[in-house]
């Protein structure tokens, strides 16, 4: 008989809970739960998510991995309890914090030459040197520091031995450096003063140990690296996905070591690198839109589909929450090109899926530039279902789009770390999720449209934030 194992992702809105068969990868249930909306949440609320969606799916598993939303701050005392709420990668109040902390390093290729990225207000080390500063008393308390996954694999395990994480989510955080395999404890003083205890980094499919139960967890890893696990990223294979946030990331041999800060050199969940560029904007664009235009996604699509590429020269920059590439935290979205012939839905429409599209077209262009190959895009998250998008995407990206078949990518990919930790393999089982996908491929009148909307943008962007 198959066994089963499970993944979890923990992310911004809910926790998924997906179990597959461990040979096959075929899903034989699946959990949801949500969580609260906003930027700063309660750990209990993600442990009480997972419960809620787990619930009833999980008793025959054999093992089990967490992957985590990245970057979020969660801090412990020295009983191991919570000291505050959570302050996630969306959250935008360490802005001024990543500024000086770049600065006094001697700027981002310093940073990017210490651990691969240059940190923005989303990473862990940001929010550390905020809440030394703005919560001194707290800080005062903090004892350990963990990330989300982290802190949810060792609830987990009962808050049974020393916390864990692995090198793909540690990445993430701004003080570890995932070519040297080790953490640089002098970046972490630097921004909150003084040493604190950190998660023991585990390779790729080291067991973090056993539940109550007896059930195996795996390390578990980051969102990205776990979506990048259940793809199966191979040579040219670029994945682009449109959640909360936007993301573009290939796998590498080779370190990456961007000092602009477009493109983070985190490391992937096998073993190898994953560059990676990211908007903070992406499918919330899509149904804030719709909203605002009186209809559903669905309406949206219809309207943007009925309107012509470029939007008859309307362009949405949309940074509604501001926005990490470009490095604009305090940034608000624009409707540029105004006029009496174009201010129409269709138009309005056209725009936001241009607009969130051809901000991650600037970041596939940013991997490529440091020298990950692009074949194809694998498109995945909940916005490219979207008719519009699967339309549009292939013009703008200038490649093949491939559309693999509607599952939870980041849970799936955390039952596949489960299974090869369970199997205990060289290599991560064989899965290949994504065969049976749709390819969309750029032709006609729209395959210069990502030419001429990304060059609007940049004219857009360079008018209102020069």
């Amino acid at each position: 008989m198959n066994e089963l194992v499970a993944g979890v992702d923990s992310s911004t809105q809910s926790t998924k809970v997906v179990v597959c068969e461990a040979e096959t990868g075929a899903v034989v249930r699946t959990g949801q739960a949500a969580h609260p909306d906003a930027t700063e949440v309660a750990p209990a609320e993600w442990w009480h998510a997972l419960r809620t969606a787990g619930d009833g799916l999980l008793d025959d598993v054999a093992a089990i991995a967490v992957a985590g939303q990245q970057h979020g701050m969660v801090t412990l005392d020295d009983d191991g309890e919570v000291v505050r709420d959570a302050l996630l990668w969306n959250d935008v109040r360490s802005a001024g914090a990543a500024a000086d902390l770049v600065a006094e390093l001697g700027g981002g290729q310093a940073w990017a030459d210490a651990v691969g990225s240059v940190p923005l207000a989303s990473f862990t080390v940001t929010k550390l040197r905020w809440l030394a500063e703005h919560e001194p008393e707290t800080a005062k308390r903090v004892a350990r520091v963990l990330l989300p996954h982290d802190w949810l694999t060792w609830r987990l395990l009962d808050r049974r031995g020393e916390p864990t994480t692995d090198r793909g989510d540690a990445s993430g955080t701004g003080y570890y450096s995932a070519v040297d395999g080790a953490y640089r404890t002098d970046l972490l003083v630097r921004a909150f003063g003084r040493e604190v205890g950190l998660p023991t980094v585990l390779g790729p499919a080291e067991q973090a140990g056993r539940t109550a139960d007896g059930v195996l967890v795996a390390p578990g890893t980051g969102d990205n690296m776990a979506a990048g696990l259940a793809l199966e990223l191979a040579d040219g294979d670029v994945a682009v996905s449109l959640g909360t946030s936007g993301t573009v990331f290939g796998v590498s041999e080779k370190p990456v070591a961007d000092g602009s800060g477009v493109v983070a050199g985190f490391a992937d969940a096998t073993g190898r690198y994953l560059p990676l560029a990211c908007t903070l904007n992406a499918a919330r664009v899509l149904t804030s839109t719709a909203a605002m235009l009186g209809t559903d996604l669905d309406g949206l699509a219809t309207l943007a589909l009925s309107a012509p590429p470029g939007a008859d020269g309307l362009t949405l920059l949309p940074y509604l929450d501001g926005e990490r590439t470009p490095n604009l935290p305090d940034a608000s979205g624009s409707l540029v090109g105004l006029r009496r012939a174009n201010m129409t839905p269709a138009n309005v429409a056209r725009a936001a899926v241009e607009g969130m599209l051809c901000g991650l077209a600037a970041g596939l262009d940013a991997v490529r530039d440091h020298g990950v190959p692009v074949r194809r895009v694998l498109l995945t998250g909940g916005a490219s279902r979207s008719a519009a998008v699967q339309a549009i995407a292939p013009g703008v990206f200038g490649v093949p789009v491939v559309v693999p078949p509607e599952m939870e990518h980041v849970a799936v990919g955390a039952a596949r770390q489960a299974a090869w930790a369970l199997r205990g393999d060289a290599e991560p089982p064989s899965w290949r999720i994504h065969d049976d996908g749709v390819t969309l491929t750029p032709a006609g009148p729209d395959l210069d449209v990502g030419t001429r909307v990304a060059e609007a943008h940049r004219t857009a962007r360079h008018h209102l934030h020069p």
